[in-house]
């Protein structure tokens, strides 16, 4: 059960989450399967109806954690977030590749939760045109519903042209189909000097653009052109990240985080794990 400490501290969670929209309405539209009236319950401290399976619904989506991970800026949080502000601050666009465990998703998640007017998509490939502007109308807290996938589009770019220094950042870009990636170019023609847009994924994009260069496929030297005819790729993970890591979330034995470092193959969900399991062997021995 979730207890009432528990709930204090998702509350006060949902309330900075709250506060990076226009309104409290829009929080809430955001959040898939919470109403505006449970929010304002939540944040009013009117609790009693309100059932653990939504706490844990709400908690999941504002990103509270109780084993709150220690974020350490590593080289690639370092590179990755000064990307997304120049992004976003400077209405830019880039495409930015990174190896998986490498923790783009992690900055990206960390960066949307500190800025207002920052909108992380979270690519899937099972995403068509209209899943992919609803989802990106959820985040920005509007209302989509009955709304054609032109009326979206229109709706989309109506709102952001509205607001100061936006930035769209598209997570794990690669999964997108063709289709919806056009979408990018779409976004980028109504936007642009309005909005920035990053797109986050893995060398597998690089090459699939590329490719699709090489075969003359629609839309790839339009997508191309507008990252700047480049992908930025991060410099990675170093042992000096991986120390950084461990100590910060308990681990200081120097033999032991150079054991997590050389078993880590440089992916931070893999030091995570070495982190987990030796923090439990420790606790065995104790």
């Amino acid at each position: 059960m979730i207890n009432n400490e528990q709930k204090q501290q998702i509350a006060e969670k949902l309330q900075e989450y709250a506060q990076r929209y226009a309104s409290q309405n829009k929080a809430a539209n955001s959040l898939k399967g919470v109403s505006s009236a449970t929010v304002s319950q939540v944040l009013n401290g009117n609790w009693s109806l309100i059932k653990d399976e939504m706490w844990r619904n709400i908690a999941t989506q504002i990103g509270f954690n109780e084993n709150q991970w220690q974020v350490v800026e590593t080289r690639d949080f370092k590179a990755l977030t000064h990307i997304l502000t120049d992004a976003q601050y400077n209405s830019m666009v880039f495409g930015v590749i990174g190896d998986a465990g490498t923790g783009k998703s992690f900055c990206a998640k960390h960066y949307v939760q500190n800025h207002k007017r920052a909108y992380l998509l979270s690519c899937n490939e099972y995403w068509n045109r209209k899943y992919f502007l609803a989802e990106l109308l959820r985040q920005m807290g509007e209302d989509h519903s009955g709304l054609t996938v032109a009326e979206m589009m229109m709706e989309v770019v109506s709102k952001l042209k509205k607001q100061e220094q936006p930035i769209i950042i598209m997570d794990e870009a690669d999964k997108l189909t063709d289709q919806v990636l056009y979408f990018f170019i779409t976004l980028y023609n109504q936007l642009e000097d309005h909005c920035g847009i990053a797109l986050l994924a893995t060398d597998h994009l690089a090459k699939r653009v590329k490719k699709g260069l090489r075969l003359n496929k629609k839309g790839y030297k339009e997508i191309y052109s507008r990252i700047g005819r480049k992908f930025i790729e991060l410099p990675g993970i170093g042992s000096t990240d991986v120390s950084q890591i461990c100590r910060a979330n308990g681990i200081n034995e120097n033999k032991t985080i150079k054991d997590i470092f050389q078993d880590s193959e440089r992916d931070l969900r893999r030091v995570k794990r070495k982190i987990h399991a030796t923090k439990n062997m420790n606790k065995q021995i104790g």
